[in-house]
């Protein structure tokens, strides 16, 4: 699963207040996990090393942290809150988590077009999707350089329409710790009767 943590573009900055000194969570996911119901379950799509998965954890949520490669995500074994599983999700076979509702699913800098659609169905009513990777005009930046793992313009909006309402978008190049790197990012979530709460 390509989850580049050790991409030069990544924010890899420590946050000393996290488990096992874990890569600081991204800034957009920190600014909007507070619309996640409280207490309600989060899936971390294409994990990684599990900055957000301990970051939601840490915050008073059940998890399913969901990867290729999941050893790096060992030690949340011992955690009975965090669900971890092992799934290679580009290799053709049907979407691994069923049925299941989540309410919120995160995906920072992991693209498999294939999964968008699951993604949002794996949303439960007023689910929130978190959503933030690599863009056209990237590779004039750094990794990732092929289209394959690039948004287009305005991908992440044509994903909500007509599924999701869209509390806040962004396209451009951000600063991070490797240098700049062009990302788009939303926040969307499912229709139930509350508004979101910033």
């Amino acid at each position: 699963m390509a989850d580049p943590g050790d991409d030069p573009g990544q924010d890899t900055r420590r946050d000393r207040s996290a488990p096992h000194g874990a890569a600081a969570p991204s800034e957009w996911i920190a600014r909007f996990a507070g619309l996640v119901r409280p207490g309600g379950s989060v899936l971390d799509l294409a994990a990684g090393g599990g900055r957000h998965a301990r970051y939601f954890l840490a915050r008073g949520h059940p998890v399913l942290a969901l990867d290729r490669d999941v050893s790096r995500l060992a030690d949340l074994a011992a955690t009975a809150a965090a669900e971890v599983i092992e799934a290679d999700l580009e290799d053709g076979a049907p979407w691994p988590l069923g049925a299941r509702r989540f309410d919120a699913v995160v995906v920072v800098n992991y693209l498999h077009r294939p999964l968008l659609a699951d993604l949002c169905a794996a949303l439960a009513a007023g689910g929130v999707l978190l959503y933030e990777t690599f863009a056209l005009g990237n590779e004039a930046h750094g990794r990732p350089r092929n289209p394959d793992f690039l948004l287009r313009p305005g991908e992440l909006l044509e994903l909500a329409r007509g599924a999701l309402h869209v509390v806040a978008y962004e396209c451009g190049v951000v600063e991070r710790a490797g240098g700049p790197a062009v990302v788009q990012r939303i926040c969307a979530r499912r229709a139930d009767d509350r508004p979101a709460r910033l």
